[in-house]
């Protein structure tokens, strides 16, 4: 039984000494701030940054549920190894307080609990922070309960207050604490009140699901975000004559809704929608029946038992269409949607998509990297109308947040001496008891979102599987193993065991995650029992448990991250992003992936950060040792097939990105040839004139703007194009273009404004005469064969689809500069339509074009002694930039003039900053950060001047800009 008076022992003298205490100017709020739920941080940071700084806490909040308590638990846990005491009081009002959080609590030996118990005249709805430091108090009282969105995404109202121990406030605020605490409605939490109220939770909810009345056929449905762009990006398409298109998202993100909306808005007369597996059918034609329920259509099945061959819209498998394609004409079907997409290169799927004409052809798929035998990109025609990977996934919030916890592995678990590929002897090192009591720890430590747990552990073989499974179920949790060796069936069979409820079993430990069908939505828990090796497995494990399911809220991961070399693949991972440098990635793992979206929270015990830091610190990502061991591991995950062409690192979330390789080789084409040794590759880089265009193509990647790949991309199958066709063209893939950009674009595929270097270096592949942009000899010849030809359009796809992946469809005017994108100085002479040299667009901190004045800015001035940093040049906070003109420039001269006078003269200022110059010997891009006016300067040649960001620099990329790590 806890002891109710205690607090008041604890504060009663200091409160009776307040009041006979005479305060002379009083100061309520010391210091207050509001604390909201922004990218500038949340009020799970500041719960965690107080609780560490604190000698005792007290919370009093109405709900508290397992998804905010879990992220709250290791702030706990280091309290109670320091022997700091805390008081938590919560209510049963609304019954929205989580049993499970309750249980966990009462496990603190520091923490005592009580609980409110709420009826109709005493309702409970407080929420307050309270934290006692040795001279004043920090009191956080808001609109938050303990629940993930509450502490990191709802929008949230929460005022912080440090208020000295004397003052009226402090007084007020623990008074009324120590009054609800001892209220006749606070219980102590104890076994009997813990199993009767989880006993009433339980009937509660059951009750709730046997009376809920289904809305669905009554509720509007409206497309989500992603929808909606990929409809308007089929429609564009479709506009511009492409009869095939692709997506690709995450499974459980929306798929069929979006397929069901496009075909809504296409209204074909007769659809097919194919699928390889019959389970999905009824779902798929559910979903369209709900849609076009009032679009007088009928719908039908076409299985092995069911044949609707008259149906308006028809829900067939692959195998039975197969098998009844006589009973249809070649156009019977306007519109053709393949799921599960990956499949099209199959000879089943390739016998219905050759035989059937229809108008469109959709094709859908979570996994491109499935299509084994040919590339999917290819078989639609390289039309992506949609790509939604995780990072993205979880920003639409179409799958559900995951808390991610970094956990230092025993030390006896020695990996630090093998290579990555040493499978048997990893396997062996990792089989250790101790680990396996380990992992069971912290399972018990961090629990998981459910009434059972249903946890899927990733090991290293299937030695280690079988292995895992046998110490787990001798220690009591029901555990099975799984791998490629079993049939689909006995997976199945399997599964359903581990969904369901009423069943004991909780874990299954597997090896391959390639497997079909092994999707199991209702998983809460996943285990990462092996070393990172590839960004791509990570990703692939972490997908399997961010399917939506009903009362599951978030994923519960755990990584046990060992010694091993590569342990810094795991921060590439997370970081959900190709385009890194070691900086950024350090900033990350230091700021514990504070930009990471949503509910989604991240987080490294202490040891585990350090040891990737310092792995990041010595790593070089540019060095060719590196960049053959990533091509290496990334040609393993694509079935040790040589990935010959950019495209092939499309297929894959969270793939290395290609354009790396360009550092040590002039096209990616001689990279790979100088890796396999491929005496093929090198007689075909022979060709001079080939290696040229692959070169000149090469170097314009990635494309900063559409215009010339677009034009090129028609001229692979013609031989002319006008400037209509070529607008016509560019719209394929933008919202708007401006006619003076189009000609820029067909003058600089015409090489007007190549230097002396580049003309040399390069073959002209087109002529520029009377209005028509048409194709050389020497480019026709080498796309007439195709040995060359295939090389030539991988270039073009992966820039296009590349492009579409960081600027999407819209048109950014003319200069065309994506706000926080990354350029390099010469950019800025194509994408402001410069008409003189390009190349002279270089080597000094200010190039203009006309009114447009670009800035370009280096933090740090030596890329050799990181600690240097030129503070002339700097940010002043968020919305300031302070910069040093060249050293010629005085205040009266028409430069000078124009940009201390920018706005009444009409002039642009475009910042561009990097913060280094060079990381790992490679030089590296800038970042747009916007336009900005002069506000204030002073001094002379050069002029210091302050200027004013017209858009508020975002705060992790500011953050990234002045953190040293």
């Amino acid at each position: 039984m806890i002891d109710s008076t205690n607090l008041i022992e604890e504060n009663e003298i200091d409160i009776q000494e307040i009041k006979h205490k005479e305060i002379k100017n009083e100061r309520y709020l010391v210091d207050n701030k509001l604390i909201v739920n922004s990218d500038k941080g949340n009020l799970l940071d500041e719960l965690k940054r107080c609780l560490s700084e604190c000698e005792k806490f007290y919370f009093s909040v109405a709900f508290i549920n397992f998804s905010g308590l879990q992220l709250l638990l290791d702030s706990f846990k280091d309290l109670e190894e320091r022997g700091i005491k805390g008081k938590i009081l919560t209510s049963t009002y609304l019954y929205f307080t989580d049993p499970n959080a309750l249980e966990r609590i009462k496990k603190f030996s520091n923490i005592d609990l009580k609980i409110f118990v709420a009826d109709k005249e005493n309702g409970f709805h407080t929420k307050a922070y309270i934290f006692e430091n040795k001279d004043d108090y920090k009191i956080i009282i808001g609109s938050s309960n303990i629940t993930q969105r509450a502490l990191k995404s709802n929008m949230e109202w929460n005022v912080q207050a440090v208020s000295k121990k004397e003052d009226s406030f402090t007084k007020d605020v623990i008074e009324e604490y120590i009054k609800l605490w001892n209220s006749e409605h606070s219980n102590e939490v104890d076994r009997n009140f813990l199993d009767s109220y989880g006993d009433f939770i339980k009937k509660l909810k059951s009750e709730e699901k046997s009376k809920k009345i289904e809305f669905d056929d009554y509720k509007l449905i409206t497309p989500n975000s992603m929808q909606k762009r990929a409809i308007e990006n089929l429609n564009r398409l479709r506009e511009s004559g492409e009869t095939k298109a692709l997506v690709i998202a995450a499974t459980g993100t929306g798929k069929t809704y979006m397929s069901a909306f496009d075909v809504i808005n296409y209204k074909p007369n007769k659809l097919l929608f194919l699928v390889h597996r019959e389970e999905i059918l009824n779902t798929a034609e559910k979903t369209f029946k709900k849609l076009v329920k009032n679009k007088k259509v009928t719908t039908g099945l076409i299985t092995g038992s069911k044949k609707n061959f008259k149906a308006d819209y028809i829900f067939s498998t692959i195998q039975s269409m197969n098998n009844c394609l006589d009973e249809f004409k070649r156009d019977h079907f306007d519109y053709i949607v393949v799921d599960e997409a990956h499949h099209s290169s199959s000879d089943t799927y390739k016998k219905v998509m050759d035989y059937f004409r229809p108008k469109f052809v959709l094709g859908m798929t979570a996994t491109p990297e499935r299509c084994d035998t040919e590339n999917i990109f290819d078989i639609y025609d390289n039309n992506v109308a949609l790509e939604v990977r995780l990072r993205e996934a979880l920003e639409l919030e179409l799958v559900i947040p995951f808390h991610y916890f970094g956990i230092t592995d025993i030390e006896d678990v020695d990996l630090s001496d093998i290579k990555a590929d040493d499978i048997s002897e990893i396997s062996k090192r990792l089989q250790v008891n101790k680990r396996v009591d380990f992992i069971i720890e912290k399972m018990d430590f961090y629990g998981y979102d459910g009434l059972k747990l249903k946890c899927l552990g990733f090991c290293v073989n299937i030695e280690h599987a079988k292995y895992m499974a046998n110490e787990f179920n001798i220690r009591g949790i029901k555990s099975i193993y799984l791998s490629s060796d079993n049939k689909p069936e006995e997976r199945q069979k399997v599964i359903n065991r581990l969904e369901n409820d009423e069943d004991e079993l909780e874990v299954i430990f597997t090896v391959d995650i390639f497997n079909e069908g092994v999707d199991i939505p209702s998983v809460n828990t996943v285990l990462m029992l092996r070393p990172t090796n590839s960004p791509i497995v990570f990703i692939q494990q972490l997908g399997r448990g961010l399917r939506k399911y009903q009362d599951k809220s978030f994923l519960t991961v755990l990584d046990f991250i060992g010694n091993h070399n590569k342990a810094f693949l795991i921060a590439l991972a997370l970081n959900g992003s190709r385009y890194y440098d070691k900086d950024s990635l350090k900033v990350a793992v230091a700021t514990q992936f504070s930009n990471i979206p949503g509910c989604t929270n991240i987080q490294m015990d202490r040891i585990s950060q350090e040891r990737i830091l310092e792995q990041l610190n010595t790593e070089n990502f540019n060095s060719m040792k590196y960049l053959k061991e990533e091509y290496l591991e990334f040609k393993k995950m694509n079935s040790g097939k040589v990935p010959y062409l950019m495209m092939d690192y499309e297929k894959y979330d969270g793939a290395p990105n290609p354009l790396k390789f360009l550092n040590k080789e002039k096209t990616y084409l001689g990279f790979v040839a100088k890796i396999e040794k491929d005496e093929a590759l090198d007689k075909l880089l022979e060709n001079e004139v080939f290696s040229k265009i692959l070169k000149e193509l090469t170097d314009k990647l990635p494309v900063k703007r559409i215009y010339e790949f677009s034009i090129i991309k028609y001229l692979i199958q013609h031989e002319e194009i006008d400037f209509n066709k070529a607008k016509r063209e560019i719209l394929k893939y933008i919202d708007n273009v401006d006619d003076e950009s189009i000609e820029h674009a067909l003058n600089t595929l015409n090489q007007n404004y190549y230097d002396s270097a580049q003309l040399k270096n390069y073959v002209r592949c087109f002529d520029y005469k009377d209005g028509i942009l048409s194709t050389t000899w020497d480019f026709k010849k080498i796309i007439q064969n195709k040995k060359y030809k295939i090389y030539i359009e991988d270039v073009l796809n992966y820039g296009i689809v590349l492009y579409e992946k960081s600027f999407e469809n819209k048109y950014y005017g003319n200069p065309f500069l994506k706000l926080y994108e990354q350029y390099q100085m010469v950019d800025a002479a194509l994408l402001s339509n410069y008409t003189k040299i390009h190349s002279s667009f270089r080597g000094s901190g200010l190039i203009t074009n006309g009114k447009e004045y670009f800035l370009f800015v280096d933090l740090h001035k030596d890329e050799d002694i990181k600690e240097s940093i030129n503070y002339k040049d700097k940010f002043i906070g968020q919305n300031y930039f302070q910069w040093q003109t060249p050293n010629n420039t005085a205040q009266n001269s028409e430069r000078g003039k124009n940009i201390i006078d920018n706005r009444i003269r009409g002039i642009n200022l475009h910042i561009f900053v990097r913060k280094y110059k060079e990381i790992d010997g490679v030089v590296q891009q800038y970042i747009y950060i916007g336009k900005g006016d002069t506000v204030e300067y002073n001094g002379e040649r050069p002029i210091t001047v302050k200027i004013k960001l017209q858009n508020k620099m975002p705060v992790s990329l500011y953050t990234e800009f002045i953190k040293k790590v």
